[in-house]
């Protein structure tokens, strides 16, 4: 899987690219810096030279590895098949996630890595590169946030969690007023990868998202499995980085959460939460 080592050596190929191509570029994009993908989806130079540089040190930590990034996919779709692929390995990268916080302004912004074998996230990275905080787990071995060890205990409170605009809108609308009392504060962070370290901090319980991006959510479904959570789609099948980007996620702090949020979510119209097209 990994030789002895390689976990700090991608670690700091993810600190050192965060420092060459994110930050210096932080607050100082031209506008033709930033385009659009589609209508809503925008890249900047950033990512594209983040996701570079990152996949040129993949290659040096594990030669002939393939390397999905979220980027090179844009332009070859069939980069996604490798995921999928029995008995074989590849990397799972997301260069800057958060990129509209990023051309905004926003500090609310990170750098995603898996590793992937035999369809399986078996080793994930996580840096929320404005303050940073790094998350890394190995599939049988924990998960840590800045080197200590992440695991989940039971809490009294109410679940809190981080959803999309819309999604929240519609609880808020649809949920009767007991019904939305089961659930604490509910937002959003507009960035995976910031979310899911909020999570192994303790700050909320769990996350739901309507599209199973694997780059964004690879890496951080398999941190909350080995901290004791648990991640599903919708349909109550475990989510995996393989297969279809559609079919909602939900990723929470135990199993209790995990139920819980998915009975609520079947008191809500599915429809509106059907993946966007």
């Amino acid at each position: 899987m990994l030789a002895a080592g390689d976990s700090q050596r991608v670690a700091d190929l993810m600190r050192e690219t965060a420092a060459a191509e994110l930050l210096p570029r932080f607050r100082n994009l031209a506008k033709e810096d930033i385009r659009q993908k589609r209508p809503g989806d925008i890249v900047t130079v950033a990512d594209v030279a983040s996701e570079q540089r990152l996949a040129s040190g993949l290659a040096r930590i594990l030669p002939g590895v393939p390397v999905v990034g979220e980027e090179a996919v844009e332009t070859d779709a069939g980069l996604l098949d490798l995921i999928g692929r029995p008995g074989e390995r590849c990397w799972i990268v997301d260069p800057l996630d958060g990129t509209s916080n990023f051309a905004a302004g926003r500090d609310r912004f990170a750098m995603i890595v898996c590793l992937v074998d035999d369809r399986a996230a078996v080793a994930g990275w996580i840096l929320d590169v404005p303050n940073q905080r790094m998350a890394m787990a190995v599939k049988g071995q924990g998960v840590t946030l800045d080197d200590r060890p992440v695991r989940f205990a039971p809490t009294n409170r109410l679940p809190s969690g981080y959803i999309g605009f819309k999604v929240r809108k519609e609880f808020d609308r649809q949920l009767a007023p007991a019904q939305r009392r089961r659930l604490g504060d509910l937002t959003s962070l507009n960035c995976a990868g910031r979310e899911y370290i909020e999570i192994l901090a303790g700050q909320r319980d769990f996350s739901l998202y309507r599209r199973t991006k694997p780059w964004d959510h690879a890496a951080g479904a398999l941190m909350v499995s080995e901290a004791g959570g648990q991640a599903q789609r919708f349909d109550g099948t475990p989510y995996g980085p393989a297969g279809s980007m559609e079919g909602g996620i939900i990723t929470a702090v135990s199993p209790q959460v995990l139920t819980e949020i998915g009975a609520i979510l079947e008191m809500v119209r599915m429809p509106l939460l059907a993946p966007r097209s």
